[in-house]
Order: structure tokens, then sequence, then C-alpha cells
């Protein structure tokens, strides 16, 4: 009987959000990568010729916030899909400091839709909508 093959991991993290753009996932990255602590750009592919879009706009990429990986997609805005907060990202703070750290940054153009507010053992919940129109708990 042969050997199973093994394939190595890359990585814990099975199951990876993926966030699609409307023609501004590089200002998308950027903001995400600045907001969030300790969070950084790992890849990014950008158009091709032989790619449909605009040559030089990012075509996809991955960045990390707070040790999760999100792939991005960049789309022309007439085929775009928008966000919804039906689907929203859970964030674990681990203190009040990095809670307000992140709080501010997403609050800026975006839309708080809730708190903050004390709730069960939190001593602070909020849930806002951010400038790209993504929701944060």
């Amino acid at each position: 009987m042969p050997a199973e093959e093994v394939i190595p991991v890359i990585s814990e993290q099975r199951i990876t959000p993926f966030l699609t753009f409307c023609g501004n996932a590089e200002e998308a990255m950027n903001y995400y990568v600045r907001i969030f602590p300790n969070s950084k750009l790992v890849s990014l592919r950008r158009n091709t010729k032989a790619d449909r879009g605009v040559e030089g706009k990012i075509l996809n990429g991955i960045i990390e916030i707070l040790g999760q990986t999100f792939m991005v997609l960049d789309m022309e805005k007439e085929s775009c899909p928008e966000f919804t907060w039906a689907v929203s990202f859970y964030i674990e703070c681990k203190n009040d400091a990095e809670f307000d750290l992140i709080f501010d940054g997403l609050k800026g153009d975006g839309q708080v839709l809730m708190g903050p507010v004390e709730m069960f053992d939190f001593s602070k919940v909020t849930w806002v909508t951010d400038y790209f129109g993504v929701t944060w708990h």
C-alpha cells in the first residue's frame, strides 16, 4: 500500500474571510493596516495587461489583522457586490486602550450602530460599520 501524501500546513487558519471592494481595495488594505495594531500587508497582486481591469490597479491581496488573514479582491463598480452588516467581524480586544484605538479608527468616516456600552462581562461593546461598509463588533 503506498504511503499517504502529506500536505504541509501553511497556517492553522483554514477559513479565510474574503473581502471584495469596488475599485478601492488598495485604499482599504492600507486603511486596515493603519487602523489595527500589529497588522500588515502580506501580499499584493496588481493587474497586468493580460488581466481584466485597469493595468496597475490591485487585483487581489492578503492582509493580516490581529493575526487573522483576510483575502482582498478589487472589482469594477458596475459588477461589485455591496457589504452588509449581516456578515460582520467580532474583535476581542486585550484591554480598553486597544478597544479605544481600534474603535476610534473604525468610526472615523464610518457609522456607529451601537455603543460603546458596558454589556454583561464586557467593559465596552460596540457595533460599527467602517468607511468601506464592513461591520465590526
